[in-house]
């Protein structure tokens, strides 16, 4: 009765508004949401699932990949919803977090690689609320209290799957160990995740959008990515499209993303996006080298290198959704909170010259970047100065005014015909960003 209802109601909604999104036009309301996805700026990515239960095997850089590096086989792997019991999670904690992180959303995991789901699925049991002891939809605790809160929710979906019996042919991962019969019927699961996708923008209210991944798993593989995404774009006009596949945006996505690294560079070496396209741009970090949770990666970023990282993609005009892989009792890692707050504490202060910003007219370089405010205001953002004077690349006009965001006192500069000349005392410099208030004539 599961799947009869779901497939069911797959088809009344697909029957009549399936529609190539070639010829995609974005409606007023989801213009409106990408403006303001554009002054949010900065967002929590959860990733948790029956996977943060092994806490990464006891390997470094293992986590919510933990069935296809450890070659789980499914029946094996099906175990684990079993000991997933997350009691102490808690959502009204999780998103007064976010909010004193200053963090404007949440894009957390409907369904991973593994293939289960954490929300009350009705086409498949393989979920939260059918398999594990805890048989609770967090993500509907969440939603609701995102909605409280006024916090926007985020989905992020797989297209892969390393569980389902249909996807077939297999893709570069998944593949041997899983018990699968080599056999399957690929438009069977693509109406599977289509009928998904319904449930979770059916089932939640109004989400900010659907965020995507694993399209880099067989690029030659028939995705129907109209299909799935005119059906996403009638069910929520408003909601916006963003996949995580590497390359150029295609016709129907409503936001670029980069995996690790800020937009157009590649130092992770399969960000092959070529050039940054005039949709709203985002960039997501782990806070340490893992996404799911994993108890043995202990390499923690900084709250200065993420500090510095979300003012370089500011800079480029793009959001910095940042990771955290909470425990499987439900509970975010103490580390990560610690670092959440102090985040908040420094956009307490300075955040008008991030929030609401769009790319400053100097491109981020290595000693910081430039933001620019809506009404012409921009900020130099010193991150990484040698000594007390730096050349910066010239300006678009002339300056009118130059001046420390601490205190309001006016900068020494001097406007060259190879840039700005900047002169800094030590002693006006701030260790993680030292931050000039620039108008022009």
């Amino acid at each position: 009765m599961k799947n009869l209802t779901s497939l069911l109601l797959l088809l009344l909604i697909s029957g009549s508004t399936l529609m190539a999104q070639k010829n995609y036009q974005p409606t007023e309301k989801n213009l409106e949401n990408r403006e303001w996805f554009q002054d949010a700026k900065f967002g929590l990515f959860i990733h948790w699932g029956v996977y943060s239960t092994m806490a990464g095997g006891g390997d470094k850089g293992i986590a919510e990949w933990i069935m296809n590096q450890k070659q789980i086989p499914i029946l094996q792997y099906e175990k684990l919803p079993a000991f997933f019991n997350p009691t102490q999670f808690d959502p009204a904690e999780w998103v007064s977090t976010v909010k004193k992180a200053g963090m404007k959303y949440i894009t957390i995991t409907s369904k991973h690689h593994d293939g289960f789901a954490m929300f009350d699925s009705q086409i498949s049991d393989y979920n939260i609320v059918d398999r594990t002891p805890y048989g609770k939809d967090v993500l509907k605790m969440l939603k609701d209290e995102c909605d409280k809160q006024g916090v926007k929710l985020f989905f992020y979906h797989s297209q892969l799957d390393w569980h389902h019996p249909d996807y077939y042919p297999r893709g570069r991962t998944g593949q041997g160990y899983t018990g699968r019969p080599e056999s399957g019927d690929w438009n069977k699961y693509i109406d599977y995740m289509n009928t998904q996708l319904t449930e979770l923008l059916t089932n939640y209210g109004e989400v900010g959008g659907i965020w995507f991944d694993g399209m880099w798993d067989q690029w030659d593989a028939n995705w129907r990515l109209d299909e799935t995404y005119s059906l996403i774009h009638k069910l929520q006009p408003g909601a916006l499209i963003g996949s995580n596949h590497h390359k150029a945006p295609f016709p129907g996505e409503d936001f670029q993303m980069f995996e690790r690294d800020l937009p157009g560079e590649n130092s992770m070496g399969f960000n092959q996006t070529g050039t940054i396209s005039e949709l709203p741009l985002e960039m997501c970090e782990t806070m340490n080298g893992s996404w799911g949770f994993n108890i043995k990666d202990q390499d923690y970023k900084s709250t200065k290198q993420l500090i510095q990282t979300m003012v370089k993609s500011a800079g480029y005009g793009a959001n910095f959704l940042l990771n955290t892989g909470p425990m499987p009792n439900g509970k975010i890692q103490p580390e990560n909170v610690e670092t959440l707050l102090e985040m908040g504490e420094w956009l307490d202060k300075y955040g008008e010259t991030i929030y609401k910003t769009r790319r400053g007219p100097i491109r981020p370089q290595d000693w910081g970047a430039t933001t620019s405010a809506k009404n012409g205001t921009v900020y130099i953002h010193l991150l990484e100065m040698k000594d007390e004077n730096l050349l910066i690349p010239s300006l678009p006009g002339k300056i009118k005014s130059l001046k420390y965001f601490d205190g309001g006192e006016k900068v020494k500069f001097e406007e060259t015909e190879y840039g700005v000349l900047l002169n800094v005392p030590k002693e006006k410099m701030d260790k993680t960003d030292t931050i000039l208030v620039l108008t022009m004539k």
